[in-house]
């Protein structure tokens, strides 16, 4: 194995160990008693960055822009709503088939928006997203229009399990947030490293090329784009029993453009930029909420400062910065390969 292949499989490897324990000490967050807010701040951390991590999979690792993610997010957490509230169903049957509608829906958006390209794809999807918020917005009789939906109940068995551990329910959700982000974080794992990844990373690279290669473009893009609204929808069907009350603003281009920012912040294409870029935009947020009219006076002169020093993120700029520590050091002009190699075992 040559040395770059053996720095990708150490960092795969690296990998394999820190996402698990990062996991597990997040799960033992609740045995330390933290306050009910701060509990609700990992909440929310966890699912906005479950959205950014669907929407990584359609910018980051395909190259496509979309700007109906918070649609498919309210789509999902109004059919959780609907389907608990007017339909008494149990929770558990409902956020499945969240997402599978959600799945479907993006399968039927990819059908007409893929005939697509460029600014015009953005454009087109910005367009379906109003849509979706303005379908919510006046269908009172099923999701309850500027009123919204109210009183959406906890999951069935989270308050007996959270009491069962001596936990309140604040801790509870976070469990269920935390696992949720797991099995996103893994699903989007598997997918980046298979070969329907590497064909998606083909594409972004250019579809000419990845025609040339053998790649059916068109069905990739398709199945890329049912897993990026799945995931939106799995994170709306949470967000929906965690707050307990559904509004139509939600649903708007301004929740897309927020998570849009988480992760370009964090890093496209990378797998802990959705992440890394959702808590500490977010984190930042609530720490200025009380400023919250200057807000963007700080988040301004931040932005700049990262499209100058990191185009690619804080993860991106964290991976160069270990590569090149991990280069080895360059040969001088009067120096003869013995003598680097006596400088190198020095």
């Amino acid at each position: 194995m040559n040395a770059n292949g053996a720095r990708r499989g150490g960092g795969l490897s690296l990998g394999r160990v820190i996402w698990p324990a990062l996991f597990i000490l997040a799960a033992l967050v609740p045995l330390l008693r933290p306050s009910g807010y701060a509990l609700d701040i990992g909440v929310n951390i966890m699912i906005w960055a479950m959205l950014a991590y669907g929407l990584n999979v359609m910018l980051g690792f395909t190259g496509l822009l979309p700007l109906a993610h918070a649609g498919f997010f309210g789509i999902g957490a109004y059919t959780v709503g609907i389907l608990t509230l007017k339909a008494g169903w149990s929770f558990w049957l409902a956020w499945p088939a969240a997402v599978a509608l959600c799945a479907l829906v993006g399968l039927l958006l990819g059908l007409v928006a893929f005939r697509t390209k460029g600014d015009a794809f953005s454009i087109f999807t910005l367009g379906v997203g109003v849509i979706i918020m303005l379908v919510i917005n006046k269908w009172d009789a099923l999701t309850g229009g500027n009123d919204g939906l109210n009183g959406v109940m906890p999951p069935a068995g989270l308050e007996a399990f959270s009491k069962a551990l001596g936990l309140k329910l604040s801790s509870g959700f976070y469990l269920l947030a935390l696992v949720s982000l797991a099995v996103t974080v893994l699903v989007v794992a598997r997918a980046r490293y298979s070969t329907f990844g590497l064909s998606l990373i083909a594409i972004r690279g250019g579809e000419d090329l990845a025609r040339s290669a053998g790649i059916n473009v068109f069905t990739h893009k398709l199945r890329a784009m049912m897993l990026s609204t799945a995931i939106a929808g799995f994170a709306g069907g949470l967000y929906a029993v965690f707050v307990g009350f559904l509004g139509s603003a939600v649903t708007g281009p301004t929740t897309t453009f927020t998570v849009l920012l988480y992760l370009l912040v964090g890093g496209l294409g990378t797998l802990a930029g959705p992440l890394l870029g959702t808590a500490i935009i977010y984190g930042l947020t609530q720490t200025l909420k009380g400023l919250e009219d200057y807000q963007y006076i700080v988040f301004g002169p931040l932005l700049v400062l990262l499209v100058m020093f990191a185009p690619h993120g804080l993860a991106g700029l964290w991976a160069r910065l270990s590569a090149r520590r991990a280069a080895p050091p360059a040969q001088t002009p009067d120096q003869t390969p013995d003598q680097t190699k006596e400088v190198n075992r020095a």
